[in-house]
């Protein structure tokens, strides 16, 4: 319950009530942070979304302690005439709407443009004509390939930082070729931070934006014919989420030798809590928020979920937990791959004073242990019914 005291901000100063206009709050990350919203401060929230499954405990009943605090909108911006009178009415926007799971970067790639550029044009105008401030996330993926994938294999400049750590304000970004359309989604999403960026430089826009290293944690994506579609596919953690609760193998891309960095979703969101509520030392700034500490390849995450979940459970792990296939049968053509991604913190260490805390194996059980909570009978159910032709 958010406290009565009076809340200061990073320089001691008084923390003013804001009204917050969430472009997709009933997603993983919005309803997260709407509930640390809701919890801690006294700020209101107008909630955008299409869906609000994942924060419907926060809207009712009146009774709650924020009662008045969050209205939740159905909206769809891409056609939506009541948008822009949202945001007039904010503070502060911040725009979460994406499409950002893997599978559809090359198989739905018009889609995936825009969703992340086309359909975020008119949230940028609109807080730059009225004067409004924007968080706007990005994504890790804008960086692409790191400068160490080029490197010959046994090169021991591979092992230098420099060639694969990845800062706001230094490495460049390297995608793959045209015909690759994975790189759709960073594609698009670097473009949109150049158009916030510049709407910041000549028209005075202030804003932030946020660029997540694989958030992860209760209420990730879907779980696929449970409260998805049943041929979806979504990220890893709940790709091999779904995997564990039916008890199959878990599948590697490729042998799941990428490295991949994961934070816990709670962490990240006091990152974004401190960006709301200090504008001036987060205005005019991109942010990694992630976790370096929590680095393993994918095939070390599998080993690692398996092992969770069998404790979580009770369940013994299959004997042959894991099954390699290639990124053509998983994704399908046009795929194409980051061999690491590791954030460098010092920006967001600097201004902000933020670091993570939870480990791996920590945040894990967490998120496995809602997930066998959440869907263990369910799967069960889905599993038992006979399949049609």
């Amino acid at each position: 319950m958010a406290s009565s005291t009076v809340r200061v901000d990073l320089d001691g100063k008084p923390i003013n009530q804001l009204t917050i206009c969430m472009i997709g709050a009933g997603g993983f990350i919005g309803s997260h942070l709407c509930e640390k919203i809701l919890n801690e401060t006294q700020h209101k929230i107008l909630a955008l979304d299409v869906y609000n499954d994942k924060i419907k405990h926060l809207l009712e009943p009146d009774s709650l302690s924020w009662a008045g605090r969050i209205q939740f909108h159905r909206i769809n911006i891409k056609h939506d005439s009541r948008l822009e009178g949202l945001i007039k009415m904010s503070d502060l926007t911040i725009n979460l709407a994406a499409i950002c799971t893997p599978a559809d970067y090359n198989t739905r790639p018009l889609d995936t443009i825009y969703s992340n550029f086309v359909d975020a044009l008119p949230v940028v105008k609109y807080c730059s004509e009225n004067g409004k401030r924007l968080i706007h996330f990005s994504t890790c993926e804008v960086y692409g390939k790191t400068i160490g994938s080029f490197l010959p294999k046994d090169s021991p400049l591979r092992q230098d930082p420099a060639y694969y750590m990845l800062k706001e304000d230094a490495s460049p970004c390297i995608f793959g070729s045209i015909e690759k359309q994975r790189w759709s989604y960073a594609c698009a999403k670097q473009l949109i931070e150049r158009l916030v960026y510049a709407e910041g430089a000549e028209n005075g826009l202030e804003f932030t934006i946020v660029r997540p290293f694989n958030w992860i944690g209760p209420r990730m994506d879907f779980i696929p014919g449970v409260d998805g579609p049943s041929e979806g596919v979504p990220r890893v953690l709940a790709c091999f989420s779904n995997a564990l609760l039916r008890r199959e193998p878990l599948k590697l891309v490729d042998g799941g030798e990428s490295q991949r960095t994961f934070v816990y979703i709670k962490d990240a969101i006091e990152a974004v809590l401190l960006m709301i509520e200090n504008p001036s030392r987060a205005n005019g700034h991109i942010f990694n928020v992630g976790n370096p500490n929590n680095e393993v390849t994918v095939r070390q995450l599998a080993e690692m979920m398996t092992a969770v979940y069998a404790n979580v459970s009770g369940e013994p792990a299959l004997e042959k937990p894991t099954v390699d296939v290639s990124s053509k049968e998983f994704y399908g053509e046009g795929y194409d791959d980051s061999d690491k991604r590791i954030p460098d913190m010092t920006i967001i260490n600097r201004q902000l004073g933020w670091n993570p805390k939870t480990s791996l194996w920590d945040l894990l059980d967490s998120t496995l242990t809602y997930q066998h909570k959440t869907y263990a009978e369910a799967i069960k159910k889905v599993m038992s019914q006979p399949t049609t032709s």
